[in-house]
């Protein structure tokens, strides 16, 4: 008796048009429309700075939103591979630079959160070829504080409760030091344990 071969199951298409990348995309348009509130704000109008910080937070809310529905439904596709991350340094490099030209932010501040942001994708580009870098827990802890911090500066809170701000961009700016240390590290692993004969 001849063995029949067992028929293999084809790959699964994801259509780039699908729920989680219309959210990204949406995510994208949003960083314009949130600077053009910002600066029509000056960072003093207090109607204007409301609409600013809440474009930056339903932004914000796009990008938790977006990679659970990939996760959940397998939407997971090219195109939200690499334009997730676009969208997500786009909105918060725009963010900061805006709080740092209008002398709400420290400069030294927007540096060191933008140079690790771009280091830390520089990483996984270089490591590629032997692994993928996941989020840990510590960078989404991260992107909670920034995302926090941000919102706070932006919404015209009064006396005294505005001061929380710089508390929450101070814990955001050791948490942002600190992981990137930690995918530091884990680049380093990756590529010692890819070598031959290691």
């Amino acid at each position: 008796m001849i063995d029949e071969p067992v028929p293999v199951a084809a790959p699964r298409v994801v259509s780039l048009y699908n729920a989680a990348n219309a959210l990204t995309v949406i995510r994208l348009i949003l960083v314009p429309v949130f600077l053009a509130l910002v600066v029509a704000s000056g960072m003093t109008d207090h109607d204007w700075r409301v609409g600013a910080c809440l474009a930056f937070c339903v932004a914000s809310a796009t990008d938790f939103v977006d990679g659970w529905i990939a996760r959940r439904w397998q939407l997971v596709t090219s195109f939200g591979k690499i334009a997730d991350p676009i969208a997500d340094k786009a909105l918060t490099g725009t963010a900061l630079v805006l709080l740092s030209a209008y002398d709400v932010l420290p400069w030294w501040i927007t540096v060191v959160m933008l140079a690790r942001e771009w280091g830390v994708t520089a990483l996984r580009f270089w490591v590629i070829r032997y692994g993928v870098i996941p989020a840990s827990r510590g960078g989404k802890l991260k992107t909670g504080l920034q995302t926090a911090a941000i919102a706070w500066y932006l919404w015209p809170f009064p006396e005294p409760v505005d001061v929380a701000g710089p508390w929450l961009m101070w814990a955001a700016l050791l948490v942002t030091v600190a992981t990137g240390f930690d995918y530091v590290v884990q680049a380093l692993r990756l590529r010692q344990g890819a070598r031959p004969g290691s």
